[in-house]
């Protein structure tokens, strides 16, 4: 497939980034391009400039609390510095030769993905367009059909559950200057709008609480292959233990509906009256119940729904002793 024409800018710094966004009407910003690229090559509203990121140094900074946007997802499940959890749930994405382009901001940012959405343009034109991609069609939604006003295309990104889980706080720079946010925040309950970047707005970096190396974690996945696939359902974990006992408990997911999820209050509840493995599955119960996904990826949404509670089963099963 040709990539449509457009005009590629690749600033040297952070400021020339900001400013050039700030002249251009419609433009995307481009990291590692393994989601972009392919979605330009099957017309998927492409746009006539793109800025990369690539030479902006500032965004690449790796800690044990910080983790800048232009991170190679490589970089992050192999640097011991890291939290054992976002790790692991780096480890799970795409293949090693995806993971070494794949940035921790793309993965953060990726588009959110649908059936009827991500198709080459010949597909989409013979069956008519959808509300994502309507082609000023004023297309309706094609998995609920009679509405264009939502769209919900399924975000299918891993490392969200994960920082949502650490409790981490997401940081913004736009030409009116920086902000952060609690991660889970950061999204935004529709397929289109994603989540609150303003227009020039791009994700510096993630940072983790002091006390995050306090926290255990583990990441479930249930995915079509072993790489490559995104997440259908999944599900990551983090506890604090103090004197033998679990002192701290969240839970979120991805990849069944529009945004991550945020469990933590489901997760706290459980942790008034914890009887170990009766808890964990009365909160895995209750993460199922929460979670709507709908019919738009390769696994029906009621499979994805149990999956969900026999993921979390999984994540939190080192908890069944305590």
């Amino acid at each position: 497939m040709r990539m449509p024409p457009f005009t590629l800018h690749t600033p040297n710094n952070l400021a020339k980034a900001l400013a050039l966004a700030a002249e251009l009407e419609s433009f995307d910003w481009i990291s590692g391009g393994t989601d972009l690229l392919p979605n330009y090559k099957w017309k998927l509203n492409p746009k006539p400039d793109v800025i990369s990121l690539a030479k902006v140094q500032e965004l690449t900074a790796l800690s044990s609390t910080v983790i800048g946007a232009m991170v190679r997802i490589h970089d992050l499940c192999n640097n011991e510095d890291v939290h054992p959890l976002i790790r692991e749930t780096a480890g799970t994405i795409a293949s090693v030769m995806i993971r070494r382009s794949a940035t921790v901001g793309g993965n953060i940012c990726l588009d959110t993905r649908c059936y009827w959405f991500n198709q080459t343009e010949e597909w989409r034109r013979s069956i008519e367009w959808c509300h994502k991609c309507d082609c000023d069609t004023g297309a309706d939604c094609r998995v609920i059909p009679n509405q264009n006003t939502l769209c919900v295309a399924t975000y299918q990104a891993d490392l969200a559950a994960a920082f949502i889980a650490l409790d981490a706080t997401i940081h913004l720079a736009g030409a009116a200057g920086a902000r952060s946010m609690p991660f889970a925040d950061f999204f935004e309950l529709d397929g289109m709008t994603r989540n609150v970047l303003k227009p020039g707005e791009l994700v510096t970096h993630v940072t983790l609480p002091d006390d995050a190396k306090n926290w255990q974690g583990a990441y479930q996945k249930l995915r079509l292959r072993e790489t490559w696939d995104f997440p259908e359902a999944g599900v990551a974990a983090a506890w604090k233990i103090e004197g033998g006992k679990i002192a701290g408990l969240r839970v979120a997911t991805t990849g069944c509906e529009s945004i991550p999820g945020d469990h933590s209050d489901l997760a706290q509840d459980a942790l008034v009256e914890w009887v170990g493995k009766d808890s964990i599955r009365a909160l895995a119960e209750d993460v199922r119940k929460a979670v709507k996904p709908v019919s738009n990826t390769y696994f029906p949404p009621a499979y994805r729904r149990k999956m969900l509670r026999v993921l979390t089963r999984r994540a939190l099963a080192p908890l069944e002793h305590l």
